[in-house]
């Protein structure tokens, strides 16, 4: 007897790769993590670096103090001024010998003990309470005529080799020995009507009466030293 009923259930049609079409699972992308942690590793020492950099910059910010500097050259033996000076907001080593801007009001009325050099810092040893000559100088006035005086001029803090020149008639080389005196400038007049120039040169007590001599004289001739050089006595 054939029997008809709707309580059987057809069973679904396997599909051709043996998956049922109801029971089919979708294929899923694996992600790619190994990228995603080499960027968070790169971002997290980017980071580092930077808090170092600013960490750094804070520390060097700290340290600077204001200073006083040049603002303009100032000759030796010249009164400085307020206009001379400016505050400089820097970082210098300990050992550095500086002079803080506030003490300004400490400087200005004294003198320049060196040339100063506008934008170098200033340091205590090139001030002065009074010009040229200090403890243990004298000043000594040159008469230079015109044609015996440099052309590029002279100038406060100069160095200077003063050195013997013969008299009308004599050769100085076969009658005595050249004698020369290491000076430094520290005036310079304005020439007269006759081109003459005095010039005021700081030397040593010992040489003054010998160089005072030649100066009385005339017979001299100059020899400008290049900075920080000495020439032979």
């Amino acid at each position: 007897m054939t029997m008809y009923g709707t309580g059987a259930a057809t069973a679904p049609r396997p599909s051709q790769n043996g998956q049922t079409g109801r029971g089919r699972t979708p294929a899923v992308a694996t992600p790619k993590t190994r990228r995603r942690s080499g960027l968070a590793v790169v971002g997290v020492v980017l980071l580092l670096l930077g808090a170092l950099a600013g960490i750094r910059l804070v520390a060097s910010a700290g340290d600077r103090v204001d200073l006083l500097s040049v603002a303009r050259d100032v000759p030796l033996g010249a009164t400085i001024t307020r206009a001379d000076l400016q505050a400089t907001y820097v970082s210098v080593d300990p050992g550095v010998a500086t002079v803080l801007a506030s003490d300004e009001g400490t400087i200005v009325g004294q003198v320049a003990a060196t040339h100063l050099v506008a934008g170098s810092l200033l340091a205590p040893g090139q001030v002065a309470k009074a010009g040229p000559p200090a403890a243990g100088q004298v000043l000594v006035p040159l008469a230079v005529p015109g044609t015996r005086f440099p052309a590029v001029g002279l100038h406060a803090g100069d160095r200077l080799m003063i050195v013997d020149t013969p008299a009308a008639g004599e050769n100085l080389a076969t009658t005595t020995a050249v004698r020369t005196f290491d000076v430094t400038v520290a005036r310079v007049g304005p020439p007269d009507l006759n081109g003459v120039t005095v010039v005021d040169v700081i030397s040593t007590p010992d040489a003054a009466a010998a160089l005072a001599t030649r100066a009385a004289s005339g017979q001299f001739a100059l020899v400008v030293l290049p900075v920080g050089e000495a020439g032979a006595r």
